[in-house]
């Protein structure tokens, strides 16, 4: 069974930084493009960031960018997200996923991806 499940979620406050980690089963996703999206109560899922199958190119929503930064390890099968000098504005139930296509460059839109995991929550207090 491919499963992809994200942890590193909790709760902290304004300022401070999370490292979530979603983590691989089932198959190997090196070849693929990973990618984080969000989900805040009462608004639609947004794009976070992604990375390119070869981890050479990444991209980043605005209002992430400069703070948070995607990574990947291919030997562990694992893509990471370090989040710093975090919002009360970033809190949501951050998912990660994988691309549908093998060699993906990665990128903002969600039907670009068809793997997801069951999302881990991220509160920031103010």
């Amino acid at each position: 069974q491919v499963q992809l499940v994200e942890s590193g979620g909790g709760l902290v406050q304004a300022g401070g930084s999370l490292r979530l980690s979603c983590a691989a089963s089932g198959r190997t996703f090196n070849s693929y493009a990973m990618g984080w999206f969000r989900q805040a109560p009462g608004k639609e899922r947004e794009f976070v960031a992604s990375i390119s199958w070869s981890g050479t190119s990444t991209e980043y929503a605005d209002s992430v960018k400069g703070r948070f930064t995607i990574s990947r390890d291919k030997g562990k099968n694992t893509v990471d997200l370090q989040m710093n000098n975090l919002k009360p504005e970033d809190t949501a139930i951050y998912y990660c996923a994988a691309s549908k296509s093998p060699y993906d460059y990665g990128g903002s839109r969600s039907a670009q991806y068809d793997t997801w995991g069951q999302g881990t929550q991220v509160t920031v207090s103010s």
